[in-house]
């Protein structure tokens, strides 16, 4: 009876939060309407018109934003991702009233300068304040207060990982307080924490001290314990959350998904999202665009270099893989002279190597013979960070192997990638060499990040454009 009015309780107190958050929004909304007619120094046009235009938006607020999640706990989860949800959620209130005042040929009579300014100012009212509630909410739970008390089910690295997360995490707002060890004869159990070994008499203590979280940290093979627990807690107002170990299975992330109305875990698929790839095109592209901008009175004098110091074409292609084993031609400067290949065999240049001009050994050294795959980057083959493109013929090679090379292919190849600036780049003699590249481009795909290109971008340029490696 208490489980239950405990429950009851925090239902009546989530629901009041969520209409005070509803209101707060509106209020926003309004505010930033005011604001934007006040900052601006021509005076609105219809002010009644405009005032219509705000209520329309305050009540489609209500009906659109709940649908972006922005009202859901976010309870450790990403607050990059609530900002994100909030400022589409807005946008898309936005869009539904200037369509409507369209319909009812409305549009003409607002100005546009307020409506944006309104639009930008809401956007980063609605932003600061759900960060001031969450800033003031971990601190609140660093201190001890608004927790979740958690009981995690499982043993070995994950379950203390699982655990460890929790601890590193306190804004967050869990507590583990015990654990259910599903192997005491051969895992210890967490230290510190109260521990249990017979799944009835841990589901009994979870009801007695009414904890509100059982997360269970185990591999998918260990189906029968989960289901035990499903039914043990099948009566009760528990949150029963599975958090699978897949790491020996899922060569990514593991990340579960949403495939066509089911849940799916990602074992082996790209590990980047549909949004993470369009954020990575645009920058591709609007990089590449000013690269070239930029770096033209470069290339015609490196152009002009090429042509008289040897006979010849300014530019060297090859064949090279793209994402998901898309073929493509890879543009270079032309940094040898010209001479004829066996069939089948691609030969790597080395230290001295007689084939290499003058301008090219500079060329080579500086990486300055890299910038027209700005080219391939503008024409979308290419991405400008990335695991670096090799030969057909090394593809073939290395595939066997190397464990993990084919899955370089993932994601578009890069003009520098992580692997280049942390010294693998160059001649790839020996197998470690290649295995080495390979473990940080694996290492790039998993932990993708627009600031770790920015980094790598930085790298490039401060300390990776000149290397000992390369020749």
């Amino acid at each position: 009876m208490l489980t239950m009015s405990r429950h009851t309780a925090r239902e009546d107190s989530a629901y009041i939060e969520s209409v005070l958050a509803r209101l707060l929004d509106v209020m926003l909304i309004a505010l930033g309407a005011a604001l934007a007619s006040l900052l601006l120094v021509t005076s609105v046009a219809h002010p009644i018109l405009e005032g219509a235009f705000v209520a329309l938006d305050m009540a489609l607020a209500i009906l659109l934003l709940p649908l972006f999640g922005t009202y859901d706990s976010w309870r450790g989860r990403s607050k990059w991702r609530l900002v994100v949800n909030i400022v589409f959620g807005w946008i898309a209130v936005q869009l539904c009233g200037l369509a409507i005042m369209f319909l009812l040929h409305r549009t003409a009579s607002v100005s546009r300068v307020w409506c944006v300014s309104w639009t930008v100012m809401t956007a980063g009212g609605l932003v600061a304040s759900r960060l001031l509630v969450h800033t003031v909410l971990g601190r609140m739970r660093r201190a001890g207060r608004n927790l979740r008390m958690v009981a995690v089910v499982g043993a070995g690295a994950h379950r203390d990982s699982v655990i460890g997360n929790m601890v590193s995490s306190p804004s967050a707002g869990f507590r583990a307080v015990a654990t259910l060890n599903t192997q005491p004869h051969s895992e210890p159990d967490f230290p510190g924490l109260r521990s249990f070994k017979r799944v009835r008499e841990f589901a009994n203590w979870v009801r007695s001290e009414r904890i509100e979280e059982v997360w269970i940290a185990l591999p998918m093979s260990e189906e029968q314990m989960v289901l035990r627990l499903i039914d043990e807690f099948s009566g009760d107002l528990v949150n029963l959350r599975f958090i699978p170990d897949v790491r020996s299975l899922a060569m990514f992330d593991g990340h579960l998904v949403d495939l066509i109305g089911a849940p799916a875990v990602n074992l082996m698929a790209s590990p980047m999202t549909p949004r993470a790839l369009l954020q990575k095109a645009i920058f591709d592209r609007l990089f590449a665009a000013a690269a070239l901008l930029a770096l033209s009175p470069l290339m015609l004098a490196i152009a002009a270099a090429i042509k008289l110091s040897s006979k010849g074409p300014v530019f060297f292609t090859q064949r090279r893989k793209g994402v998901d084993g898309e073929v493509f031609r890879i543009f270079k400067f032309r940094t040898m002279r010209m001479h004829a290949e066996q069939s089948g065999v691609v030969r790597q240049a080395t230290r001295g190597d007689p084939r290499i001009t003058r301008v090219g050994a500079f060329l080579r050294r500086t990486s300055l013979d890299e910038l027209p795959q700005f080219l391939n980057v503008l024409r979308g083959e290419m991405s400008v960070v990335g695991p670096r493109p090799h030969a057909l013929e090394h593809d073939d090679q290395y595939r066997s192997l190397v464990d993990g090379y084919i899955h370089r292919y993932r994601i578009k190849p890069g003009i520098t990638g992580w692997a280049q600036v942390n010294g693998f780049r160059g001649e790839t003699d020996r197998i470690e060499k290649m295995q080495g590249r390979v473990e940080r481009d694996l290492y790039y795909l998993r932990n993708w990040s627009f600031g770790l290109d920015m980094r790598i971008v930085v790298a490039t340029v401060v300390k990776g454009l000149v290397h000992r490696n390369a020749y």
